[in-house]
């Protein structure tokens, strides 16, 4: 999706299951980004412009274990475009992206770190780039688009 020329063969080639360090890097690789830290806690929370577009979640009552109904302590919130996007990550059941009904109306999907291993490094980046740019200013995403030689850059 957003991976262009030799960075897309490259990490084509080179692409195995994602990790937790590969949404940190991810984000911290977009231009503009600061990390804020929980109030709570220690968790990290990626914004461009003020805005968040990452974030690793603090337990909450919302997202639970079905069986042990512990509360999950793992789980990352990343931003999406559009609603038709978030639908699409999240009506799989076997999918490992998933939403709650705090989450309903918000453009945003959540993903548990236990689970990422089921999608790979490159969706995860894709997903982070399409994040930052969700959220990103329209001036800041049009540059960084035009830097990427990708449709609506400047």
């Amino acid at each position: 999706m957003w991976l262009e020329g030799p960075d897309r063969q490259d990490a084509v080639s080179a692409d195995r299951p994602a990790r937790v360090a590969d949404v940190h890097e991810a984000a911290l690789a977009m231009p503009h980004v600061t990390v804020e830290t929980g109030k709570r806690a220690s968790n990290p929370i990626y914004q461009v412009g003020g805005k968040s577009f990452v974030f690793f979640r603090t337990p909450r009552p919302d997202a639970v274990d079905p069986v042990t109904g512990e509360r999950y302590d793992d789980v990352i919130v990343i931003w999406v475009g559009e609603e038709a996007e978030k639908l699409a990550l999240v009506q799989d059941a076997e999918s490992p992206f998933f939403t709650t009904p705090h989450f309903e109306g918000h453009p945003s999907v959540l993903v548990r770190a236990g689970r990422l291993h089921e999608t790979t490094r490159v969706e995860i980046v894709e997903l982070v780039q399409g994040a930052w740019l969700a959220q990103a200013s329209p001036t800041r995403a049009r540059a960084w688009l035009a830097e990427q030689g990708l449709p609506g850059g400047l």
